[in-house]
């Protein structure tokens, strides 16, 4: 699965970079229709401590699956996205298997 990672107004470090790879790479697991995806890391420049900002586009055969999470640090952002994204795609899974 091709993955581009993009981090805005800041520069990520390798063990992020390879962490957000390793956590995406999961989700083939579920589902082998999984083409690429796109992750964009942003600091949000709120005041309060949930500015780190993790967005995933996932995109397979038909149809793109999205998920937005925010939280204190950028690996709890991505853990949640991830967990967000397996839901979707086994739920997608299962509405392509009943067709």
């Amino acid at each position: 699965m091709n993955i581009k990672i993009q981090s805005i107004h800041f520069d990520a470090d390798s063990k992020l970079l390879e962490f957000v790879q390793e956590k995406v790479n999961k989700l083939g697991r579920y589902y082998d229709g999984i083409i690429g995806g796109e992750v964009f890391l942003k600091l949000d420049k709120s005041s309060n401590t949930e500015n780190k900002v993790a967005e995933i586009k996932i995109q397979i055969r038909g149809n793109d699956l999205f998920v937005k999470k925010q939280c204190k640090t950028f690996e709890e952002a991505v853990d949640m996205s991830v967990i967000a994204l397996t839901n979707q795609v086994k739920k997608y899974k299962e509405k392509v298997k009943g067709l």
